[in-house]
């Protein structure tokens, strides 16, 4: 087991350190994750549907690549019940070293898989499988990077600015991922539907080394070391946390509907819209998402730092509302294919997504008790998956296959609003709660 330290055994200052380590930890570690996870979905968009569905036509092509992504999302509660199970189980740390690793080596072995004219509908099988191993990865990681930089805070009005960080991580992966992508498409040229795409996949271990030698290099957080001290530890936390929490498993998946559903639309489906409907450039494209994600560094943890002023769910109603409305003026902006209002729309589209994003992770990891908070708060954010993010770029797409129209779309975007406001109003807002005390002793 690793190495774990209370409160007690550190001076203040040894503390602030400690803290000030397992945020880095986290956020590097999950932008790394991101990274690989979003490297497919941009993929999936670009290349995945004429390099292994080439007899389809380019929407069916589409779809079915969208298909292989959605598998990523069915993966992900899976990996949120495995390693939610291990990160309450034998502690954060070991765990989140274990999902990097999972997602690390899968993404690595995309860059190798031959596509159907090497050996037919196997490169998509093959890819489907990896798929799978990286939803599982991820799965288990959000919950993990959370509370390694949650649990060592011992301040309540920096706790939500404190837990936005590993947050942070998913714009950064998004932007390399996006930069990478970019990159290599300038370099590669015509080439980069041959062999390009496949570089960034192959860099992925790059990152993985780098992220296990930053994960093992931190202590474990003190609130698990707290349920180690009163023999609190579950058998089988997986069990227990739907007999004490489901409520506030299900309230979770549901909240995140309107934050989950468009960010893969703006982020993913924008892809194989622009580009092979509207027929933009793709380079574009890649440069409007890069800029958007420069933009969530600083409003992800604003957002953060505002819910520890007025509430976390406050926070989160705002933000919800405001994605309600602005999937009308994005689509609004998108479908007259003027490249710089193009270029505007998908710059502005994270915003009303991190304004719910950045309160998220302490909104949903302090509503569960500590022995139980790993596997409740990745169950509840993970299977927010398969409803809201895996889905959500293949409706886009048979909505405009039978409306060709965005604003379609768009109403798709209110109705997941709809829900979350209603999710959100009930979820419990633990903004000024010590988060160390177990809440059913």
């Amino acid at each position: 087991m690793a190495t774990l330290v209370t409160h007690a055994n550190l001076s203040p200052s040894d503390h602030s350190a400690q803290l000030r380590k397992a945020v880095v930890a986290a956020t590097i570690g999950t932008a790394i994750e991101w990274y690989d996870f979003f490297l497919y979905g941009t993929a999936a968009g670009l290349v995945f549907g004429k390099l292994y569905f080439p007899n389809e036509d380019p929407l069916t092509g589409t779809l079915a690549a969208f298909g292989t992504y959605f598998i990523g999302f069915v993966g992900r509660p899976i990996g949120a019940a495995i390693f939610g199970h291990f990160g309450d189980r034998i502690g954060r740390k070991a765990t989140l070293i274990a999902t990097l690793l999972c997602m690390g080596i899968a993404t690595f072995l995309v860059a190798f898989v031959p596509t159907y004219a090497s050996i037919g509908i196997w490169g998509a099988v093959i890819l489907t499988v990896l798929r799978m191993f990286q939803g599982i990865g991820v799965g288990g990681e959000w919950g993990g990077s959370v509370l390694l930089a949650m649990e060592w805070s011992r301040t309540y009005g920096h706790r939500g600015f404190v837990a936005s960080w590993p947050q942070f991580g998913v714009p950064c992966g998004l932007f390399l991922s996006n930069l990478v992508v970019l990159a290599v498409s300038q370099w590669s040229g015509d080439q980069f539907m041959t062999w390009g795409w496949r570089i960034p996949f192959a860099l992925s271990i790059v990152l993985v080394g780098v992220g296990l030698w930053i994960r093992l290099g931190i202590l474990e957080t003190p609130v698990f070391q707290e349920v180690l001290n009163k023999n609190k530890v579950e058998k089988a936390p997986i069990v227990e946390v739907f007999r004490k929490h489901p409520k506030e498993i299900l309230l979770s998946a549901l909240l995140r509907m309107s934050e989950q559903a468009p960010f893969y639309i703006f982020t993913a489906f924008i892809f194989a819209y622009a580009v092979n409907t509207l027929h933009l450039s793709r380079d574009l494209i890649l440069s409007a998402v890069l800029v958007a994600s420069c933009v969530s560094f600083i409003t992800i943890p604003l957002s953060g730092h505002i819910s520890d002023r007025i509430g976390r769910r406050k926070m989160y109603l705002i933000g919800a509302a405001t994605v309600g409305v602005f999937g009308f003026i994005y689509f609004g902006l998108v479908d007259t294919a003027i490249p710089s209002l193009v270029f505007i729309a998908i710059v502005l589209s994270l915003i009303p997504h991190n304004m719910q994003y950045g309160p998220q992770a302490a909104l949903i990891a302090e509503a569960f008790t500590p022995r139980l908070r790993y596997s409740g708060a990745s169950l509840g954010y993970q299977l927010a998956s398969i409803i809201a993010g895996g889905p959500a770029p293949l409706i886009a797409t048979a909505l405009f296959a039978a409306y060709h129209s965005g604003y379609a779309i768009a109403i798709y975007i209110a109705a997941c609003a709809v829900v979350s406001l209603a999710a959100a109003s009930l979820m419990p807002d633990y903004t000024g709660r010590d988060i160390s005390r177990e809440y059913d002793e």
